[in-house]
């Protein structure tokens, strides 16, 4: 037998937290490993859920009980072992009560947790069919800094589930071929009952006849075949706000699929991807540009122009520019997400040295090889500039 964990560590908690602390943590545990998420998934994915889950309600229902914390704080798991297989013994016929009181401390019944995974405790509502709420959408964006810069309007192409328009998303053309479902008697669930030694387990799954509706359609319609939902491919139009970046997720509340019996839809994801630019390189809400001048102009000054994302930026370079001497202009950069301001545009500057000289050229710096001013200044601290800031490019 496994050995078990201490139940601050199941919830992912530090000893002594709070009240609201706790049913945060369990709340977030019980979304996670409910088992009606892992339906789709492999024998041990759903084996793996449903000891998960068992074991993030019960941490719960020894830390949420004042009296048990204050045993288990004290004395660990021989404090709380008694209570802890009163709990148990009889399967997970509490958790439905547990977790519809839970999750209506924040701020709503949640009855589409009604027999919580399949593992239901109360048997007046099992003769109403469950809502299913549909499965989420995601879709990737593709965006040029340019769009970033100024936020835009997409047309998005989504491939999601819509109720069926032959059918109405009754799944039959005529409401008398619904039937109640013989397997589960409308329930959407069936029972499993297990003894071991004078222990009884009774737990509860999804009914495989109707897939959990409690329904059965007996002439199904020839366009959705009874299921009510289709798939459509439509185009929407998603607003995105400036200064997103690579990997920013977008939600649309209740875009994704639609739900089944009256249930909620899903919600439709948005992934943005960035385009590479040709010129700009970025870091956060900062752009960095590199650009290449003469010898000549570096030495005797000049004026550049600088392309930026709004337009373009004149910059005055003084004599004695150095090669990766960075220079900031600010606000040039990408709006922040939140709103707050803008970031800078860097823009690294490149001497460019000729690989070939005239006869007459060459006669002309080497006169001015042993001028002091073709000297390195040692007392300078341009090279020290320079890698300070070329870990930008």
């Amino acid at each position: 037998m496994a050995e078990k964990r201490d139940y601050y560590e199941v919830l992912g908690l530090n000893k002594g937290a709070s009240a609201d602390e706790i049913k945060s943590a369990y709340r977030k545990a019980a979304l996670k490993w409910h088992p009606d998420r892992w339906v789709s998934g492999t024998d041990a994915e759903k084996k793996t859920a449903e000891e998960k889950f068992k074991e993030a309600s019960e941490a719960y229902s020894v830390l949420s009980d004042p009296d048990k914390k204050a045993k288990y704080d004290q004395y660990g798991f021989a404090g709380v072992d008694g209570a802890a297989s009163q709990d148990w013994s009889q399967g997970f016929g509490s958790l439905n009560d547990l977790l519809n009181n839970l999750f209506r401390g924040f701020g709503g019944g949640f009855s589409d947790f009604e027999g919580f995974g399949g593992f239901s405790g109360s048997s007046s509502r099992r003769g109403t069919s469950r809502a299913s709420r549909g499965n989420d959408v995601y879709v990737t964006v593709r965006l040029t800094l340019e769009e970033i810069n100024s936020g835009c309007t997409k047309d998005v192409t989504v491939e999601r589930m819509r109720p069926c328009s032959v059918c109405g998303g009754k799944g039959t053309l005529n409401p008398s071929d619904v039937k109640v479902c013989p397997t589960c008697n409308g329930s959407g669930q069936v029972q499993h009952v297990s003894n071991f030694l004078f222990t009884r387990s009774v737990s509860y799954s999804r009914c495989p006849n109707c897939n959990g509706t409690g329904k059965v359609v007996n002439n199904p319609c020839s366009s959705c075949h009874g299921t009510g939902v289709v798939k459509q491919t439509q185009t929407i139009k998603v607003n995105i706000p400036a200064g997103v970046q690579q990997d920013t997720q977008l939600t649309m509340r209740g875009e994704g699929d639609s739900g089944v019996n009256g249930g909620a839809n899903g919600d439709l994801y948005i992934l943005i991807e960035e385009i590479p630019h040709s010129r700009f390189k970025r870091e956060d809400a900062n752009l960095f540009y590199t650009r290449v001048i003469s010898v000549t102009d570096a030495m005797l000054g000049c004026q550049i122009d600088i392309p930026c994302l709004d337009g373009t930026q004149t910059l005055k370079l003084p004599a004695g520019t150095q090669s990766g001497t960075v220079e900031r202009l600010r606000g040039k950069g990408l709006p922040s997400l939140n709103g707050y301001g803008k970031g800078d545009l860097y823009v690294k500057i490149l001497v460019w040295i000729p690989h070939k000289l005239s006869r007459s050229e060459k006669d002309a710096i080497e006169g001015m090889r042993d001028s002091s001013s073709f000297k390195p200044d040692p007392t300078r601290e341009d090279r020290a500039l320079f890698e300070k800031e070329s870990k930008f490019f």
